[in-house]
This record gives structure tokens, C-alpha cells and sequence, in this order.
């Protein structure tokens, strides 16, 4: 067997009575799969073969199927939050001089896979004003991202 076929989408299971290739694929929240016995192959070795087969045949067709947008989860609260708003966290950074300064953090996601950031000094802005001003930026960039209701629905 060539060393270098990925075998992504594709598991060994020696459980019990049980010894083969599990094949698996996603689309659409769908999975699909399929076990590959050793013993119906003869060998581990063969059963490979056929699973590498099996999982080819798996990812033409679930090509033909158009991908579904998934689904942004919102997370509108946690119990570890500090300061009352989520994504809005007190900070406290190193500065090249060896100083620390304190800040509230504000973080958000404009777009799946982007993360965006901003902080406002709390020496600067004293601690209440700092996070006012972080809390309103957060809020501000959410009704950016989600609309005008985001703040209406229930936390």
C-alpha cells in the first residue's frame, strides 16, 4: 500500500468481533458511511483498498450536492463574564517599558473565521468611562454585524 494516500475520512476499528475501515462523509449536517470488514476482504490490506474506494465514491457524491451554508451560532451570554457584557473583558497588558496598563478589551467576529479587536485605556478613561466605551463599541459592532434587533431578542 502507498505510503502517501491520505486516509482522511477513513478510521481503523478493531473492537471486539469487529475489524474494519469506517469510511465517513459530511454534507449538509448528513452523514454518510459505511464499514469495510476485514474478513469480507479477506485482509486488512484489501479492506483498505476498498475503503479508499468507498470514500472516493463518498466525496463525488456529496460534491453533487450543493453545500448548505452553516448556520452562525449566536452566544449572547456566559457565566464566566466579569463585566456584564460578553465579548467586553477587563485586560491587563505588558508594555515594551516594563509597564502594565489596564484595559477593557472589546472582541467581536465580523465575518466567520475574522476576529477583531480594540481596547480602551482605563488610565486614560478612568474605569467606568473605559467600559461604558467598550460596552457601547461592542454593542455598536453586534448591530453592525446581526441588525438594529440584536439588543431586542432575549439574552
Amino acid at each position: 500500500m502507498d505510503t502517501n494516500i491520505s486516509l482522511k475520512g477513513i478510521s481503523r476499528i478493531d473492537s471486539g468481533s469487529t475489524h474494519g475501515w469506517f469510511v465517513r462523509a459530511y454534507r449538509n449536517n448528513k452523514t454518510y458511511s459505511k464499514l469495510i470488514s476485514d474478513s469480507k476482504f479477506e485482509s486488512k490490506e484489501h479492506a483498505l483498498k476498498e475503503a479508499i474506494k468507498v470514500r472516493d465514491q463518498f466525496n463525488k457524491q456529496i460534491a453533487k450536492i450543493t453545500k448548505r451554508p452553516s448556520k452562525r451560532r449566536i452566544v449572547k451570554s456566559d457565566s464566566r463574564n466579569l463585566t456584564g457584557e460578553l465579548g467586553v473583558s477587563r485586560t491587563s497588558k505588558k508594555a515594551v517599558n516594563g509597564n502594565y496598563y489596564e484595559s477593557y478589551t472589546v472582541s467581536w467576529r465580523p465575518k466567520p473565521g475574522v476576529q477583531k479587536s480594540t481596547s480602551f485605556s482605563i488610565r486614560k478613561f478612568g474605569d467606568e468611562k473605559a467600559l461604558k466605551m467598550a460596552i457601547e463599541h461592542r454593542r455598536k459592532m453586534m448591530k453592525k454585524i446581526h441588525g438594529d434587533d440584536f439588543y431586542k431578542q432575549s439574552h
